[in-house]
């Protein structure tokens, strides 16, 4: 699985696209199939503490999963972004499985 990351208006550094890298592999378990994952980190210029957009998006075949995630940090937004993407990947593993059988 590949994983692409892009941070918008700001320099990532390799702590955070570590981190990412780290937990968007994880999802490897909830789907086998998976293509490769974009990951957006974007900074808004906004007067709010919630500024940091996360955008994962996983291409798997058949389908694109995507989550958009604003929060204080980027590191909550990836957290938040990954535990939704395993809900949508054991769906649309169960939506699969259900279409075979049938």
């Amino acid at each position: 699985m590949k994983v692409f990351t892009q941070s918008v208006n700001f320099n990532a550094d390799s702590k955070l696209i570590k981190f990412t890298k780290k937990k968007v592999e994880s999802l490897s378990k909830f789907h086998d199939k998976i293509v490769d994952v974009e990951v957006f980190l974007k900074v808004q210029n906004t007067s709010d503490k919630e500024n940091k957009i996360t955008e994962i998006k996983i291409n798997i075949p058949g389908a694109e999963l995507m989550v958009k995630r604003e929060t204080k940090t980027f590191e909550e937004g990836v957290n938040l972004g990954v535990d939704s993407l395993k809900r949508q990947l054991k769906k649309s593993k169960e939506k699969l499985r259900d279409s075979l059988i049938s």
